[in-house]
């Protein structure tokens, strides 16, 4: 019995779920938590999603978006089972209350500790919304324009709107079945990328006027606190998606996106292109992700760790742009 058909069996066996995904939650993991919940609740099954942190405000018209609540932990224990959405490890949920309980873990990133009773890690997987595409299907609901919406925006955020190298035949396969389903790709697009606030336009710009470029023009490095966010009247909600900015110039190969907290914490973000692993320098660092896309947290002061994380990055420039043909 592989780790999908374990998984539907328990959903079938079992009555309440809580469902949760990592902290700062993105499209992938929004995406894939209300597909799911749609699917269980289509089967008669009572659903609670719970999210260390709101999801970014651009998402909050998405259907279902307003049930998810919001807190650090939870004390409540009729539920039956937890499941658990692209999460390398239980901690990085950020939900407290969570330990004991029957957990299911799915999740398409390297790096993950297994630490569900049932545990479905698919590293091919171009997006965790895929498996739950998969599951949805194994457990015979059919594909409503709720759950459809709802996959594919998981889609198309964590392939950067197809632009990343983890997209496999199989990708475009299930985007063709959710547009037959009715999902609009041109809508779903405008919706997610074309919902910017005057006042992140004006963070777009103090971004890059202050970005170093490094490596002879191949790596972008920008940085971010509350100065720059008080100046422009934004919040970290705004940041998403802003470091693939970079990466649209042809000369850039990587961009590493330092975000300073009140608390002292670094949050390091990092982007690449064709060959370029920065997953590799996050896992060093305790973090996760792809090729393409990982970030990990540190303890700063930033001047402490920064040229030894740009160091990594140079060396991964270098040894990426050798392996292209």
């Amino acid at each position: 019995m592989n780790q999908k058909t374990e998984i539907r069996d328990a959903i079938l066996t079992r009555q309440r779920f809580l469902i949760t995904s990592h902290a700062k939650p993105d499209g992938d993991s929004i995406g894939s938590q209300l597909a799911m919940a749609y699917a269980l609740e289509a089967l008669g099954k009572d659903v609670r999603l719970v999210n260390a942190d709101p999801a970014p405000l651009h998402y909050m018209e998405f259907p279902g978006l307003d049930r998810i609540e919001i807190g650090r932990s939870v004390e409540r224990t009729d539920v039956d089972a937890v499941i658990v959405m692209e999460s390398g490890d239980l901690k990085r949920t950020g939900v407290e209350g969570l330990d004991g309980r029957f957990t299911i873990n799915i999740d398409h990133h390297q790096g993950n500790t297994f630490y569900g009773n049932l545990n479905w890690v698919d590293e091919s997987a171009a997006a965790c919304g895929e498996m739950v595409f998969d599951l949805i299907e194994a457990l015979g609901v059919p594909l409503t324009i709720e759950i459809a919406t709802h996959v594919y925006l998981a889609i198309l955020t964590d392939t950067g709107s197809f632009h990343y190298a983890n997209i496999t035949p199989k990708t475009f396969d299930i985007c063709r079945r959710l547009v037959a389903a009715g999902v609009n790709p041109g809508a779903m697009a405008r919706r997610v990328f074309d919902q910017n606030s005057f006042g992140k336009l004006r963070l777009i710009g103090a971004l890059l006027a202050e970005m170093d470029l490094l490596a002879d023009g191949r790596l972008a490095v920008m940085y971010l606190n509350d100065d720059i966010m008080n100046a422009t009247g934004t919040t970290y909600n705004d940041t998403e998606g802003l470091i693939n900015l970079p990466l649209t110039a042809r000369e850039i190969q990587a961009v590493v996106f330092f975000k300073l907290g009140a608390d002292g914490d670094i949050h390091v973000s990092m982007r690449s292109k064709y060959d370029v692993d920065v997953r590799s320098i996050a896992a060093r660092h305790g973090g996760g992700g792809h090729k393409n896309a990982a970030g990990f947290k540190l303890k700063g002061p930033l001047a402490a760790v920064r040229d030894d994380i740009l160091r990594e990055l140079d060396a991964a420039i270098a040894i990426g742009v050798q392996s292209r043909p």
